[in-house]
């Protein structure tokens, strides 16, 4: 399929998606990517940004059509309905558009493409829109954070959708402001490297100001210095977390060569395990004067041997370079010094991975490349406290092991939770709480 050209529009493109979206309009335009993720805070212009490109995309390919969904059906027509008419609007081409209800959709009068809405509550609908010419080749998700069933819901949509474009060039985009917890589906979603998909972030401080308005930029402020964490969700789109996340002090970022090179005691890690438990290997360095932990390099897989597992640890090593194993097996450590890899087990003491923790929640900073490393990421990101069922976060609990509550899978919670066992473990761990080692003292000996 060839593009045509499509009609003069009579707006500079800069006056209306905003400078944070050149990148993103430039990479959609060279069809460089084919998902394109905008997250974002409020005020950040991403709905903005995702209703312009779909009717430029009409205008570009004269056989595509677009859908438009979020998870409610009823809040279609006051929110991407009505956001598309504002980028028809801004775009000059509002007499070339026919608008229908019942249900939702938007026509181009010079060639009949179609601008769907569904919502997703009920997935069947999307499965009956048929175009009477073409294809639907673009599609957008908005306030995908919302979608119950996350990921599954995109993948069924899309397939179902383009099952029709053939060899036709398509457009998935996807946008919402980050929720706070990491394990909502949508940061996960982000933080995956997939070739083709474009994960961009924008905040209401990338936009200009005279197009935000100053009741908006009052109420910014007013949050900022009020209350900090809100506004940082809120308005800047951060992933702040739940309250109950382990650490609090991750930093996401590409670590450059550069930096690598100038790293000069780079120590790596293996943790032994076959299945289902993983073999893991990761490179780390530790700048002190800065209180700083990089973590820059990962591997891992399952069922394999001792010599393959030193064969990829040796592609990645420096000559020399010191590699602490788990204790747990010693005769692995032996087998990676046999093949010329420098191994010792790390020497573990009583209370030694609270003691870690502990150290790991001090640093000013852990710097972990999200592309080389995203699983280590993970684990870090969504590593939280267990929460009681009233909300509170309960203290460490890693001197409860070996002392059986019940079985989940069979008794009630509330049992579980009210029992003379628990409560005498939840009066017990009220008295250690200022001696916990995640605490802001040295947790006792035995703990």
């Amino acid at each position: 399929m060839t593009a045509y050209n499509r009609p003069a529009v009579n707006v500079d493109l800069k006056d209306v998606i905003g400078r944070a979206f050149y990148d993103s309009h430039r990479a959609i335009r060279s069809q460089s990517v084919h998902t394109v993720v905008e997250e974002g805070g409020r005020g950040s212009l991403k709905s903005s940004f995702c209703s312009v490109e779909i009717v430029l995309w009409l205008l570009k390919w004269p056989k595509s059509h677009a859908l438009v969904m979020r998870q409610m059906g009823n809040t279609l027509e006051d929110s991407v309905y009505a956001q598309m008419l504002w980028a028809i609007a801004i775009l000059g081409l509002t007499d070339s558009f026919i608008q229908k209800k019942n249900p939702l959709r938007l026509i181009y009068k010079p060639t009949g493409q179609t601008i769907y809405f569904r919502g997703l509550d009920d997935e069947m609908k999307i499965k009956g829109i048929k175009p009477q010419f073409g294809y639907i080749g673009c599609l957008w998700f908005e306030e995908a954070d919302q979608l119950r069933r996350g990921e599954n819901a995109v993948l069924s949509v899309k397939q179902s959708a383009f099952r029709g474009s053939g060899d036709n060039p398509t457009l998935t985009l996807i946008s919402y402001n980050p929720p706070p917890n990491a394990r909502n589906w949508a940061n996960r979603y982000a933080r995956e490297q997939q070739p083709g998909k474009l994960v961009h972030h924008s905040s209401y401080l990338d936009a200009p100001r005279k197009w935000l308005g100053k009741e908006f930029l009052d109420g910014a402020d007013w949050l900022r210095k009020t209350k900090p964490l809100i506004y940082r969700h809120m308005y800047l789109g951060e992933m702040v977390g739940s309250g109950t996340q382990v650490f609090d002090n991750i930093v996401s970022r590409k670590i450059t060569a550069k930096e690598i090179a100038g790293f000069d005691n780079i120590i790596s890690g293996v943790d032994w395990g076959y299945y289902p438990d993983p073999w893991v290997f990761i490179r780390t360095y530790y700048h002190a004067a800065t209180r700083t932990l990089y973590i820059f390099d990962e591997a891992r897989g399952n069922k394999m041997q001792n010599a393959v597992t030193a064969e990829i640890v040796k592609g990645r090593v420096a000559p020399g370079e010191l590699i602490l194993a788990d204790l747990s097996d010693e005769k692995a450590c032996a087998d990676y010094r046999s093949y010329g890899l420098r191994c010792w087990p790390a020497r573990k003491g009583p209370g030694s991975r609270e003691l870690g923790v502990r150290w790991l929640q001090g640093l000013n900073a852990i710097v972990i490349d999200p592309v080389k490393c995203p699983c280590v990421l993970q684990e870090f990101l969504e590593w939280e406290y267990e929460v009681a069922p009233d909300g509170t976060v309960l203290p460490c609990q890693s001197w409860l092991t070996g002392k059986g509550l019940g079985n989940m899978l069979r008794t009630p919670w509330p049992r579980i939770w009210h029992s003379g066992a628990c409560r005498a473990i939840r009066g017990e761990s009220a008295k250690m709480e200022r001696r916990c080692q995640l605490g802001a003292t040295p947790m006792q000996e035995g703990c």
